[in-house]
């Protein structure tokens, strides 16, 4: 089976190395454009998809936007008969879609029709969910609401970032997507439709969004940190200065709300009911930093009050 591979992120690394392992048979891969970085911008950094690629040979497209003649006839000249997307960052049009013979699959990190959208291993942290997994599925124009080929499901520890939940449903993923080519070979996979009732959704993640609440109870506030934790990064200010934190658990203590109310041997912050403890901190213009350290620099002092 000839497929056609578009991802970008470290997410979808798992499922091309997995694919590539399994010697299918990927004729080419479809990635976002190297992304300029340092402070004059003149530094180029491929996506790590484009990095397996190159390191084994494959055939290689960076389009801006995955539309328009030039690209479908890039696409059409790989002869695919199925296309695998696994957080390629881009909605593909109609036209693309019905380009591979076989069609199209999705690996989405979650439980569909839960979280439907672009962050849905963020919102699943920041929900609350004592759930999520990984699902494959046949993909259509709407917004992740195709037939369901395959489900895996994991637990979210109490632990749990967006980062240690992501390297955990990417593994899931690379491995539902294996089972769900070989059971679609055999002609072994029964779609099953979406119950539209069920639907819910997760959108991209904004700044606003990544804003600490401290009028929430400790667990809620917690939740909000680890969701974000390590990108894009909870963040609050103190004095003025925007703060980032991460690895928050609830602990005991009461103050007023967003009050600092020790600092060793942890800073302990006073929500709306009850409180939290923060791990690191990472101050605007600075590395990420052990909380305790960047209190003992008179980073922040009992009683004073986050924002």
């Amino acid at each position: 089976m000839r497929i056609v591979f578009f991802g970008t992120p470290d997410f979808a690394v798992p499922s091309l190395e997995a694919l590539l392992t399994e010697r299918a048979h990927v004729v080419g891969v479809v990635t976002q454009p190297d992304k300029p970085q340092g402070r004059s911008r003149s530094t180029l950094v491929p996506p790590p998809v484009k990095r397996v690629a190159l390191r084994h040979g494959l055939p290689l497209l960076q389009p801006e936007r995955p539309r328009g003649d030039v690209f479908l006839a890039a696409l059409r000249h790989w002869q695919p008969e199925i296309g695998v997307v696994v957080a390629y960052g881009h909605i593909l049009r109609p036209d693309v879609l019905a380009l591979p013979s076989r069609g199209m699959i999705n690996v989405h990190a979650s439980l569909l029709p839960r979280l439907r959208g672009a962050a849905p291993i963020n919102w699943a942290i920041r929900q609350g969910l004592q759930e999520t997994g990984v699902t494959i599925m046949r993909m259509e124009p709407g917004m992740d609401t195709g037939p369901i080929l395959h489900r895996i499901a994991t637990p979210i520890e109490p632990t749990d970032t967006a980062g240690t939940l992501t390297q955990r449903l990417a593994g899931l993923g690379a491995d539902a997507l294996v089972e769900s080519l070989a059971l679609l070979q055999m002609g072994r996979l029964m779609p099953e439709p979406q119950d539209e009732s069920q639907a819910t959704y997760a959108p991209k993640i904004d700044r606003r969004t990544a804003r600490v609440d401290w009028g929430g109870d400790a667990t809620s506030v917690s939740r909000g940190i680890r969701a974000f934790d390590p990108e894009p990064g909870g963040w609050t200010t103190l004095g003025g200065v925007e703060i980032k934190l991460f690895g928050a658990r609830p602990a005991d203590g009461s103050g007023r709300v967003g009050e600092v109310l020790v600092t060793e041997p942890a800073l302990t912050v006073a929500t709306g009911a009850g409180a939290v403890e923060i791990a690191e901190v990472q101050p605007s213009g600075r590395s990420r930093m052990p909380a305790a350290d960047w209190s003992r620099g008179r980073g922040a002092e009992p009683g004073q009050v986050f924002e």
